[in-house]
């Protein structure tokens, strides 16, 4: 079956393959256009399976809300360099993920690679966007809400940080403050929404730190252990006032708290912070021996 230069653009842009590699696929289906494009898919997965072993430690936080169905979705998935990380292509993959997330709200990553996306599972997706990136991809982690509230999400830096909120008995009107509270999550990194959400373990070693710390000091000396424990529990204060949203300084108005600034606009009930390859170790090579790696793979 014979096929025209416009059936290798017509493949290229459904694959997103190169142009030589959806000739060559048109050539061994003999022309046949879903057949190259399984052709493609089975060769783009062998791609992928040999960068299966490389480090992600780069890529991008994205978000997704659908306002009329009530669910958002904070996700990150990881590529190899910044320089991928930064283009369309790989935005594009984000966000395509970010709503397979929210239509079908799966319980996990493996879940997710489960699910369906243009004919494929995501699985294969990110396998044929694997290929045609030429970096390894993988999707880290995600969060669902599910709200009857107003939820509100942002993305700082391209994808470095992305942040969810959901906040209930919403004011009309009181969007930008809903929007700075996202802000303030993003800068601050707070870890618990108020103080009784701090749990007891955390605040028990937390007094044991201060007191320790106020026993090594010598002005303390000859203070007994009971008036110590008054002290540090009068300065816990200052371990929620930068570890409970609620409590933290406004980054827009240090005159406020952040619970003073949204008084009875809204309530929020509970956010998320992704930050972008927290607690990935990332590869680190001489550039020396990395081009030499590449002078002897050439050689090969």
């Amino acid at each position: 079956m014979a096929f025209t230069a416009k059936d290798v653009m017509e493949l290229r842009d459904k694959s997103g393959a190169g142009m030589l590699d959806c000739k060559k696929a048109l050539v061994d289906a003999d022309g046949n256009m879903e057949k190259a494009a399984e052709l493609l898919r089975e060769r783009g997965i062998a791609k992928a399976v040999k960068k299966e072993g490389r480090i992600a430690a780069e890529g991008v936080v994205g978000a997704y809300v659908c306002e009329k169905c009530g669910v958002g979705v904070l996700l990150e998935i990881n590529c190899e360099s910044d320089f991928v990380s930064r283009g369309e292509k790989f935005h594009g993959i984000v966000d395509e993920v970010a709503k397979v997330v929210a239509e079908n709200k799966p319980a996990d990553v493996e879940a997710l690679n489960a699910c369906k996306l243009g004919g494929a599972t995501v699985k294969e997706y990110i396998a044929n966007m694997t290929a045609v990136i030429g970096e390894k991809i993988s999707i880290r982690r995600f969060e669902i809400y599910e709200t009857k509230g107003k939820i509100e999400t942002y993305i700082h830096m391209g994808g470095k940080v992305g942040v969810m909120v959901d906040a209930a008995d919403f004011n009309k009107g009181a969007e930008e403050t809903l929007h700075d509270v996202a802000l303030q999550i993003a800068a601050s990194k707070p870890s618990y929404l108020v103080a009784a959400d701090v749990p007891q373990e955390v605040l028990n070693k937390e007094k044991e730190i201060m007191l320790v710390q106020m026993q090594g000091d010598p002005k303390n000396a000859n203070k007994p252990k009971e008036i110590l424990e008054k002290i540090v529990a009068g300065k816990l204060g200052k371990y929620y006032s930068e570890n409970c949203l609620m409590e933290q300084v406004f980054v827009k108005d240090d005159s406020q708290k952040v619970s003073q600034v949204i008084g009875n606009k809204f309530k929020v009930t509970r956010f998320v912070r992704f930050e972008m390859g927290a607690g990935i170790e990332k590869k680190s090579e001489n550039l020396q021996d990395e081009v030499q790696k590449q002078i002897d793979a050439m050689k090969k």
